[in-house]
């Protein structure tokens, strides 16, 4: 088993005259581990990425670096900045120097490195990240993905044992956030332990050793992938959404067909499975119904009548005076997002569901419906509330 190589021990964070921020996280990272903090907008995702190399110190508790506590003293934190690189969200905020060569020169120039050395670090971390003949560019003629790579080579340059990254896609498109993620696998496979923080479960899932699923500056869960986002319930919690081939995964599974145990984490692996399941599978079972419920015409009586004589269905929301009406009721909420499809997938098992929604949004229900049974041979019925 890999040695661990940084390890919070009941640590808390509280800023001025704000609230809790981090509140009693215990967790340790092994040497050469991808390790995601995910979570919702003000987590503590980014607070507790800024005491990875002391640019935060915890209330209390502790941070250990290769087994030794973290000192704030300034020898010991130039030390340990030499070691753990920061990247920040937004390189606009890290990159100072007017052209390339010269930022990403500043880090080892600052640590003590020999003219040689420090050339020697340029040109090796521009080169890792695409960017060899920038080195006279201004960096405010680069474009968002090309700033954020010399964000990294600044990082590179002082070539440290751990990378943290903040939200290391932000900004970016889908082919400039595959290409980070690509340069991070690289950077892992040579050695490098990388930590990342992102609200993302898409982009991670695939890509993290183990996740950390955080939430109001507390630990959610921490797990492989598969398993720290495989539950329904603390993903609703934390405000996300389960990746899409965990939620096919348990689609084809609750239909009782015969599934590989490890569950997918990449596309092949989801076909693998399919394959799998399609061989070995039943014929599907007698179908369930949706019922349409129109909040703005819906009496408080009809609908608890209707939720006593059918308390095994599932309930989902479409739109703000649904979801405020679910509250006002006390209803638990099975689907907020991606509602129809959900029921249809639910009325394919043989189980019911009641759909809460209103005017345009109901008729949208039922349009939806005929169309997948039309396509598909499936007939699902739906009826008004």
């Amino acid at each position: 088993m890999s040695s661990i190589i940084l390890e919070a021990r009941d640590i808390r964070y509280r800023y001025p005259r704000g609230m809790e921020a981090i509140q009693g996280i215990s967790f340790h990272v092994r040497k050469g581990e991808k390790i995601a903090l995910v979570g919702p907008n003000g987590a503590g995702k980014s607070t507790l990425l800024l005491m990875f190399n002391g640019m935060l110190k915890p209330d209390s508790g502790g941070l250990l670096f290769d087994n030794e506590p973290i000192q704030y003293d300034k020898t010991s934190l130039r030390i340990l900045r030499r070691r753990v690189g920061f990247v920040l969200q937004n390189p606009d905020r890290q990159i100072i120097a007017p052209t390339v060569f010269q930022d990403v020169a500043f880090g080892p120039t600052n640590l003590g490195f020999s003219e040689e050395e420090v050339n020697k670090g340029v040109r090796a971390a521009l080169r890792h990240v695409g960017l060899e003949g920038f080195e006279r560019r201004p960096p405010h003629q680069l474009s968002g993905g090309e700033k954020k790579r010399v964000a990294i080579a600044g990082v590179l340059a002082m070539d440290p044992d751990m990378l943290v990254f903040d939200e290391p896609t932000a900004g970016l498109d889908p082919s400039g956030s595959e290409d980070i993620m690509d340069l991070l696998d690289e950077l892992n496979q040579e050695g490098k332990t990388v930590i990342i923080s992102t609200h993302d479960i898409e982009l991670v899932y695939p890509w993290a050793d183990r996740a950390i699923l955080m939430l109001e500056g507390r630990i959610l869960q921490e797990d492989v992938p598969e398993v720290a986002f495989g539950n329904p319930d603390l993903i609703r919690k934390a405000r996300l959404s389960m990746p899409t081939l965990l939620e096919l995964y348990g689609e084809i599974s609750r239909r009782g067909l015969e599934l590989p145990e490890q569950k997918p984490r990449t596309v092949l692996e989801m076909m693998n499975a399919l394959d799998i399941a399609f061989r070995t599978g039943d014929k599907q079972k007698s179908l369930g119904s949706i019922v349409v419920g129109d909040v703005d015409l819906l009496d408080s009586g009809k609908l608890c009548a209707w939720q006593a004589a059918h308390p095994h269905a599932a309930i989902g929301a479409m739109g703000t005076r649904a979801k405020e009406r679910a509250v006002h009721e006390k209803l638990t909420l099975d689907f907020t997002y991606g509602v129809i499809d959900k029921c249809i997938l639910h009325a394919l098992r043989g189980q019911d569901s009641l759909i809460l929604t209103t005017g345009s949004m109901a008729a949208r229900v039922f349009t939806r419906v005929e169309e997948y049974s039309k396509e598909s041979g499936n007939f699902i019925l739906v009826v008004s509330l």
